[in-house]
């Protein structure tokens, strides 16, 4: 019984982990020249065909080209739950994201978690939870790094990489690389998706997403595998803009 609860609390962190990635990558089709659109994305996740959880993201303007962008998950599993919230406060000017403030919030099974990553322009550091002091160089933080993938694919790059501040608090690095096209049937319904495999570090996992350039290159799905076995498989239900 004990193993089968562990299995459990593993089956559960990994499906959460996978779909924040997936919201990470969520929004990357909102961007246009010089403007953000506003919008609202509901996301599905699912485990071997099961349901197993939601998620909402909003970005929202706030005036004098400053942005809000918040995240919203609950994942289920059994008995176990896990609720996660994020909310990134940037700026974007000349075609450049500008990174102020980043919060992330986990409860549900386990230890509750939380960050706070301030960026600090003039001196060039990022602040962890008012103790711990990075050297800033153009990191994005957790959901940020995003915005640009849109770009990479519309101008057909077939590989691009990220550097970024986790909600651990932590640098990594992602590389993508564009594998090829795909028709997909999702909760929104059929599209043509341009799937690429998302590389990290060190990492044992496989992690695939597709993007739909008939929604301007929008994410509508993202998988991810561990030795074989299904993780979490993320996807789209439904999208507003403000188009």
């Amino acid at each position: 019984m004990e193993k089968n609860f562990h299995r459990q609390v593993m089956q559960l962190t990994s499906v959460c982990k996978s779909f924040i990635l997936a919201v990470l990558l969520i929004w990357s089709g909102v961007m246009q020249a010089t403007t953000l659109e506003a919008f609202n994305a509901q996301y599905k996740a699912f485990q071997y065909g099961k349901e197993l959880g939601t998620a909402s993201l909003e970005l929202e303007s706030l005036g004098r080209n400053r942005y809000r962008l918040s995240y919203q998950s609950k994942v289920s599993m059994f008995f176990l739950s896990d609720k996660r919230k994020e909310v990134s406060l940037f700026s974007y000017q000349d075609n450049q994201i500008i990174p102020f403030k980043y919060t992330y919030e986990r409860t549900g099974f386990g230890s509750d978690k939380e960050l706070v990553a301030e960026f600090d322009r003039q001196k060039n550091t990022i602040r962890i939870n008012n103790e711990t002091s990075l050297e800033w160089q153009q990191e994005f933080d957790n959901q940020l790094y995003r915005l640009d993938i849109q770009l990479q694919l519309a101008s057909d790059k077939k590989s691009f990489s990220y550097d970024l501040i986790n909600s651990r608090g932590e640098l990594r690095h992602y590389d993508m690389l564009v594998i090829g096209k795909e028709q997909l049937n999702l909760p929104y319904g059929m599209l043509e998706g341009i799937k690429i495999k998302i590389m990290r570090e060190n990492n044992k996992r496989e992690t695939y997403a597709w993007f739909a350039p008939s929604l301007n290159y929008q994410l509508v799905r993202l998988q991810q595998f561990k030795e074989g076995e299904e993780q979490g498989d993320i996807q789209l239900s439904s999208f507003k803009s403000s188009r």
